[in-house]
């Protein structure tokens, strides 16, 4: 089952050095300076990091439009914005900075918040305690690649869709970039990753990214990755599903309850045979689950109880009858 909020929270903020965010917001301003600036030279008042950190702070303070983010930026403390190399009387027009947001390449400020973040967090998962061997073995660490719609990005033309990593343990954003117009997540998968260090690092992906040119991508880089194999793919599918899994032994089982369901899976490991039509594939993992509804059913309504009742009183009597 998924975890909560709160526990995810508690795990991101188990990693992060920094005990009050207001102090390193200079550092932040300083980080986003390197964004391209759109705008130009003679039409720039203010810089473009302090501005983008501000603007920020009031998004995660719940502005959702740039009159809210003008006023939460007019808000703040006056020696607030000095540090940040701000006039202590700041009043940015909304129309200005909606346009500078609008024309701001996303790809980039992308790049350089997910920089920012990973800089953020310690880079090494916790270490263990106990060694079963001589020789230590380098820890892995598991990233995940999924792509989310944008919530409020819906326009004519679409809807934003941003592919993303993530890190199993922290949940920190590594790398993010926007799909194209009429496009899926599959052509970014490989800009997506080709700036990350995947040394020891273990990709998950669902089935959408399990491409033969992405196993190779994370071979090369010093990676590994665990895929998911559905229908969409007949072939291999199958070839998996005739491995020997009566013989393998049961690894894992888990019986959890929680969100009105109980669910019980059960995961098998056995070796890949050679010939599979898959490249670097040496293990394959089979798991089942078993979800049964703990919620109650619902009693059918009184209106759709007597909707019968009154079809029957409304249809004509035979003949034979009268």
């Amino acid at each position: 089952m998924p975890s909560s909020p709160i526990d995810v929270l508690s795990r991101y903020l188990e990693r992060v050095s920094l005990t009050d965010p207001a102090f390193d917001l200079p550092t932040l301003a300083e980080v986003l300076d390197a964004v391209p600036d759109p705008r130009h030279r003679r039409g720039r008042r203010y810089r473009l990091g302090p501005l983008l950190a501000l603007s920020l702070l009031a998004v995660l303070s719940g502005a959702t439009s740039p009159a809210k983010i003008t006023r939460f930026i007019a808000g703040y403390d006056p020696g607030l914005r000095t540090q940040l190399g701000l006039p202590a009387t700041i009043r940015p027009a909304a129309s200005t900075l909606g346009r500078l947001l609008a024309r701001l390449d996303g790809d980039a400020f992308d790049a350089t918040t997910c920089a920012y973040l990973a800089a953020l967090t310690t880079c090494h998962p916790p270490e263990t305690t106990t060694q079963t061997t001589t020789t230590a073995r380098t820890p892995l660490l598991g990233l995940a690649v999924d792509g989310k719609t944008l919530r409020g990005s819906r326009t004519s033309d679409g809807v934003t869709h941003l592919p993303a990593a993530v890190r199993h343990d922290t949940q920190t954003v590594l790398a993010q970039r926007q799909v194209q117009a009429k496009s899926n997540e599959i052509p970014t998968f490989t800009p997506l990753l080709s700036s990350l260090n995947l040394a020891n690092i273990v990709i998950t992906a669902d089935a959408l990214h399990t491409q033969a040119e992405h196993a190779r991508q994370i071979v090369a880089a010093g990676g590994h990755f665990l895929f998911i194999v559905k229908a969409n793919q007949p072939t291999l599918h199958r070839r998996l599903k005739a491995l020997p899994w009566r013989e393998a032994v049961l690894n894992d089982r888990t019986n959890e309850r929680g969100h009105g369901r109980r669910e019980i899976r059960r995961m098998k490991i056995c070796t890949t045979r050679p010939g599979l039509p898959f490249p670097h594939a040496a293990q394959a993992i089979q798991v089942k689950r078993r979800r049964t509804d703990l919620k109650p059913a619902r009693p059918p309504s009184s209106r759709s109880m007597s909707l019968p009742a009154c079809h029957r009183a409304a249809s004509p009597m035979p003949s034979s009858q009268r």
